[in-house]
């Protein structure tokens, strides 16, 4: 094993695969509610436009075509009412599980260096400070934010617990960032799957009930510097497999990061920055599939409930956090046994977890069998 390697925790999922063969022995085969992997279709727009892309015999831009970057600017101010300094403050990324994990390394950082992410939070942000050997600290108050820290992760809205940072914490992260002098990045990826505006509306946005960007001029009075939000394609238009996405904000901080993506090579192919484009100027299918996962987690929600579980959080994006206030791992063997795989909330708070992770991301078919297998637990 590479000295890389042995610094890194097991791969979490790994972990889940006796609990899936035993779901798979239900009379009606698994319902997998483990990962937030799309099932439905990639819209009929982003396919023809990759299709016309094809004719790929040069080597793609790593800073995206000029169509791309216009068209991301152009999506931040009619989707997150964020006005960007011009295409030289966005970047297209090779999915965002890549910047996660490598943000660490493309911004210099390692040994003696501190990197803050939130207290329940996907594994990447840890991997990426193990990755250069920095310190890692999880920590949500940014008041306990320690000296020394270079780089700190918001994901709002949350994932696994869905949680949304309103506008008022944003700030006040923002002012402690530049307190330390570290870049602040947020991990936006879910924010057009808002689910419960009333937890996160704030009276410094007036009328605006939509998740707020750590861009956003009620957050920042428009000032970028040392901020990155960062987003993804692979929810909101189901192209997960086109591992597209991109990031935003302070131009100095994007300049920098693409000088060193151009030496590794980190380029979004041609035909997928063409795709990228049609997805960001269509809004059409981004509000059906919002519909389909309200739908998907109203039949969910009420089963599980119904089913003696409470739901923490998960006021946005794609899960539901619920627990039966025992632990994880217990509640995933009782799924199990029911058919149904989630993921335990020990892959992102720790061993003491007693929630459990659902998925939206799959048929309605399998949504309604979740929920059919949940009332036959509670009458268990």
């Amino acid at each position: 094993m590479t000295p890389v390697a042995r610094t890194l925790p097991d791969f979490p999922w790994d972990s889940l695969a006796p609990f899936a063969a035993r779901a798979r022995e239900h009379v009606d085969g698994i319902v997998d509610l483990s990962v937030g992997s799309p099932v439905d279709p990639t819209p009929a727009v982003v396919r023809e436009a990759l299709i016309a892309a094809t004719d790929a015999h040069g080597y793609p831009q790593t800073m995206g075509t000029p169509a791309l970057r216009e068209a991301i600017v152009r999506w931040y101010a009619r989707r997150r009412a964020v006005t960007l300094s011009g295409p030289d403050a966005v970047l297209p990324t090779i999915g965002s599980k890549e910047l996660v994990a490598l943000l660490p390394l493309l911004l210099g950082l390692g040994p003696g260096d501190t990197i803050v992410f939130p207290r329940t939070a996907y594994p990447t942000y840890a991997v990426g400070a193990a990755l250069v050997g920095a310190t890692g600290v999880a920590e949500d108050d940014p008041a306990r934010w320690p000296t020394g820290t270079r780089l700190i992760w918001l994901n709002s809205p949350g994932n696994p617990n869905g949680a949304v940072i309103g506008v008022e914490p944003l700030r006040a992260a923002v002012a402690r960032a530049r307190e330390l002098g570290a870049v602040l990045v947020n991990d936006e990826c879910y924010a057009e799957l808002g689910w419960q505006p009333e937890r996160w509306a704030s009276s410094a946005a007036p009328g605006d009930d939509s998740v707020p960007s750590i861009l956003h001029p009620a957050v920042t009075g428009g000032d970028h510097s040392g901020l990155l939000s960062v987003y993804s394609l692979s929810k909101q238009s189901n192209l997960a497999g086109y591992r597209a996405a991109f990031l935003a904000g302070d131009p100095a901080t994007v300049g920098a990061l693409l000088e060193v993506r151009k030496h590794a090579g980190l380029i979004p192919p041609a035909p997928v920055q063409a795709a990228m484009i049609a997805a960001l100027d269509d809004d059409a299918h981004v509000a059906e599939q919002r519909e389909r996962y309200r739908a998907r987690r109203a039949v969910l929600l009420a089963a599980l409930e119904g089913a003696g579980f409470r739901i923490d959080r998960s006021e946005a994006g794609l899960y539901l956090w619920a627990t039966r206030d025992e632990p994880s791992w217990t509640t995933i063997g009782l799924l199990a046994d029911h058919g149904i795989l989630a993921a335990p909330g020990t892959f992102y708070e720790g061993d003491s977890s007693r929630h459990v992770r659902l998925a939206l991301t799959a048929t309605d078919e399998r949504i309604a069998a979740a929920a059919a297998r949940l009332a036959h637990l509670s009458n268990a």
